[in-house]
């Protein structure tokens, strides 16, 4: 077949399906929720020792005052460690 009729013929049609299908199977393994993650997408320039929700010790200090599980004594004591 020469170079010309490769529009005529209906070839160009395999590279474009060749195209849907690797999109497909990018989409498949880096799209999905909780599946494997690209390094370039898991949170540049955080440490890993880190965690989002993570509370500072005065935080959880004030937590416990709030609740009641320490008195004031202990709260003052315990901040005044920190």
């Amino acid at each position: 077949m020469r170079p010309e009729n490769f529009m005529d013929s209906g070839m160009w049609i395999f590279p474009m399906i060749m195209m849907v299908i690797m999109l497909l199977v990018v989409f498949g393994i880096f799209g999905r929720r909780g599946g494997f993650r690209p390094p370039w997408s898991q949170g540049a320039g955080r440490h890993h020792s880190e965690s989002p929700d993570s509370e500072t010790p005065l935080e959880i200090l004030k937590k416990r005052y709030a609740k009641g599980e320490i008195t004031k004594e202990e709260f003052d004591q315990m901040k005044k460690d920190l």
